[in-house]
């Protein structure tokens, strides 16, 4: 995965964590998932399609994923329900469109998919060729890792 696609990520997740739920964050240390299988309770996959391909995994625990969903609807979720589930899954929507607008002033033009929520851990998701880049956002809601399996699509660009 090419390092020039994590920053418009990074830079997103902070200005719409902050300006969404309040979020003071630090990054964690980065690293690179070997693992095809999702280790956090609750993941958002978005697909990227264009100039820049592949897909992003938003993770956290149960925990956290209720805890920023508390803060967004100023009241407190006790389940995580289709509310909730909901609300998670636009939190990543934005924070991926946002870089996606990042992206296209680098001249690197992509299309985001609609979320697709996975509950639980274990469950095998391929990127194929495509490395995932680990970025763990440190909140005072509970850990976001983000996952990042992004390339350049040569194809796009004849």
């Amino acid at each position: 995965m090419s390092a020039k696609f994590m920053s418009p990520f990074v830079m997103a997740a902070h200005e719409v964590l902050e300006k969404e739920v309040e979020a003071s964050i630090q990054r964690g240390l980065l690293a690179l998932d070997r693992s095809g299988y999702t280790v956090d309770e609750v993941s958002v996959l978005v697909g990227l399609s264009g100039l820049v391909e592949g897909t992003i995994l938003y993770g956290m625990s149960t925990y956290t994923a209720q805890a920023l969903v508390s803060h967004m609807l100023s009241q407190a979720v006790e389940d995580f329900d289709e509310l909730a589930q909901s609300a998670i899954g636009e939190l990543s929507n934005i924070i991926t469109g946002q870089a996606c607008t990042k992206l296209e002033e680098e001249g690197y033009h992509c299309h985001p998919t609609p979320p697709t929520l996975i509950m639980g851990e274990g469950t095998l998701i391929t990127t194929l060729a495509i490395q995932r880049l680990v970025i763990p956002l440190i909140t005072q809601f509970g850990t976001i890792h983000i996952r990042l399996a992004l390339r350049e699509n040569l194809r796009h660009r004849l």
